[in-house]
């Protein structure tokens, strides 16, 4: 078995750069990035398949794919995500800002279970 997955068109033995997913209910087709694993109800294509891709009439092709977004992060995703670890890293400042365990505290800690934490709601 190759450990590269292979387009799903009939006689197409071109490596697969996209997953197709048909949502029924919506008369939609999702193509997106290539799945992590094969599933049973989606197709993988190759970029020549991927790019000529047509969907029925009355059917909407919903296109997840986007050439022009930078194929790593930007200085402002990098940026939002420092931004938001330091944010994570003082929760006792914010609740002292927000008045000390009123209604708008943040919810506080009632119990940990390995990485999971239990957190009281803020209406209790």
């Amino acid at each position: 078995m190759s450990p590269v997955r292979r387009c799903s068109r009939t006689a197409c033995g071109r490596p697969a750069v996209a997953t197709l997913t048909y949502v029924y209910a919506d008369s939609t087709a999702v193509l997106g990035p290539l799945a992590t694993y094969a599933e049973p109800h989606c197709y993988d294509l190759c970029a020549e398949h991927s790019e000529r891709l047509t969907a029925p009439r009355g059917w909407e092709v919903v296109r997840l794919l986007d050439a022009s977004a930078p194929a790593r992060p930007s200085g402002d995703d990098l940026e939002a995500l420092a931004n938001a670890v330091r944010e994570a890293a003082r929760p006792q400042e914010r609740a002292a800002q927000a008045g000390g365990g009123g209604r708008g505290a943040d919810p506080m800690e009632v119990a940990r279970r390995g990485h999971l934490r239990v957190l009281r709601s803020p209406d209790n």
